[in-house]
């Protein structure tokens, strides 16, 4: 089902790897997954190995739904990855769930991904050219085939010469017979850390709060380029490809993908998204007789709101109670619930902003679905003035990358200034991060991708290759 509320950025997706002797890894990945599963919940998966045979579980559907004690239990080995989706190329269908699963004659082969190849077109013509047969529209799949085909001795050898032929954004565990491989791109894209497990096993992850739940220590992020070997030969490292320089790291983690307790780029997220709050503040020399109230959109913006509050003097409160679950179900809202809108996913606290004026702090504006409504929302609970600031630049350029925030036409801010926002908002005043002040937040100059605020992608790229361009020829 698509979210008919949607407006944010959508999750790209989380991975996790596996390796634990005489423990009950499936479990161990249900879990891990389960702290992941805000970075997708269309479809969950996990593949395990017990040194011999490969089996697994996959299905459309959240975590909890996908996986029972039942079909758990059918899961036995040492090894494990496991996967939990949104869509980037290729749309929401069970033949799109991951991890996949091939035989090939070196053993059997499972992949998980989070990102997107920005040439899987021409290698997914690569291989129909050579015979090779597909069954779905994910790049994930032409990942999993090309490495079944690749050149080499061993895992290691033919993972370093696809990544040499990948073109974008990869962070992937790779499952084999008695391995799990955590492997991510020069570029540096898409998160993903390594730790040790108590029990002296070790995992990967995409966000290191999913590490901590399985009681790891010793946690580090992969670094772009690198491939960990999962094994009991101990975790060993491996750089198959020099790191890009500049490399181009995804800001929206911090502004809104990730956990606000991840570790990104050595930052922790939540001391970013609070400052982005300060940012906002200092740029626009507010202070306290700018409004009587911050409040945030839940939840993302929440450290964003304090921040805000600590620099300006301007009281802090909740403002919306968010209802997290109404745009995961699979039941379709009727015609008169439908046009209620957000008001079914939010709910104001009237007593917190009748006749007062207040700051709504929200972490972007993408297709520019909701704010209106939220405006309204507050408006209709009392609120006197209503004004917007938002924890980044105006996003006027799609990604590429792994992140789905629609085409241009799909984005509001692409041909529209930010008087025109704030007029088709209805807000009494709207104000982005600069750039630079996004920047100063996060603590570097450079090295993270920006081309959905400027335009320019770090890699050169086909438009025109669009997220569900495989589909075409499959329907």
């Amino acid at each position: 089902m698509k979210d008919f509320l949607s407006e944010s950025p959508r999750e790209e997706c989380g991975i996790m790897g596996i390796f634990a002797p005489n423990e009950d890894v499936a479990r161990m990945a249900f879990f891990g997954l389960f702290a992941l599963q805000h970075r997708g919940q269309e479809a969950a998966g996990i593949a395990v190995s017990d040194g011999q045979s490969m089996s697994l579980h996959k299905d459309t559907g959240l975590v909890s739904n996908v996986f029972t004690a039942m079909n758990l239990s059918k899961l036995s080995g040492h090894y494990a990855i496991g996967h939990t989706r949104y869509s980037t190329t290729g749309s929401s269908s069970a033949r799109n769930a991951q991890p996949y699963m091939i035989e090939t004659m070196h053993g059997p082969l499972a992949l998980g991904h989070n990102g997107n190849l920005v040439n899987s077109s021409e290698l997914r013509d690569g291989l129909l050219r050579d015979g090779v047969g597909l069954s779905s529209s994910s790049d994930t799949e032409v990942m999993t085939m090309m490495l079944a085909r690749a050149n080499g001795e061993t895992w290691d050898d033919r993972i370093r010469d696809c990544m040499r032929k990948w073109k974008g954004a990869y962070s992937l565990v790779i499952l084999t017979r008695d391995c799990v491989y955590a492997i991510r791109d020069p570029w540096g894209f898409r998160p993903l850390s390594v730790g040790i497990l108590p029990s002296g096993g070790s995992a990967a992850a995409s966000e290191t709060g999913a590490l901590r739940t399985l009681g790891c220590e010793a946690i580090r992020e992969v670094k772009p380029g690198e491939i960990v070997t999962l094994s009991n030969k101990a975790l060993i490292v491996n750089q198959a490809l020099k790191p890009m320089s500049p490399l181009a790291l995804c800001v929206f983690e911090h502004i809104y993908f990730s956990r606000p307790d991840a570790v990104w780029d050595g930052r922790n997220v939540h001391h970013v998204r609070q400052r982005l709050g300060e940012e906002l503040a200092r740029e626009n020399g507010f202070g306290p007789g700018f409004a009587d109230v911050v409040i945030p959109v839940p939840d993302s913006s929440t450290p964003s709101a304090i921040g805000f509050s600590r620099a300006t003097g301007i009281p802090y409160n909740d403002g919306f109670i968010k209802n997290r679950y109404v745009g995961r179900t699979f039941i379709e809202p009727t015609d008169s619930l439908r046009k209620r809108g957000v008001a079914l996913k939010f709910n104001v606290i009237n007593e917190n902003v009748l006749n007062k004026r207040v700051v709504m702090i929200d972490d972007s504006i993408v297709r520019g679905n909701t704010t209106g409504p939220l405006i309204r929302l507050l408006r209709n609970a009392g609120a006197a003035e209503v004004h917007v600031v938002i924890t980044c630049p105006p996003i006027k350029h799609p990604c590429f990358m792994g992140v789905d925030m629609g085409v241009y036409d799909d984005l509001i801010a692409h041909k529209r200034s930010i008087e025109e926002i704030r007029q088709l908002s209805g807000a009494d005043s709207l104000y982005f991060l600069s750039l630079n002040g996004m920047m100063r937040a996060v603590g570097r100059k450079a090295g993270y991708c920006q081309a959905c605020f400027t335009g320019e992608y770090p890699i050169d790229l086909d438009i025109m290759n669009a997220k569900t361009g495989f589909e075409q020829s499959m329907k």
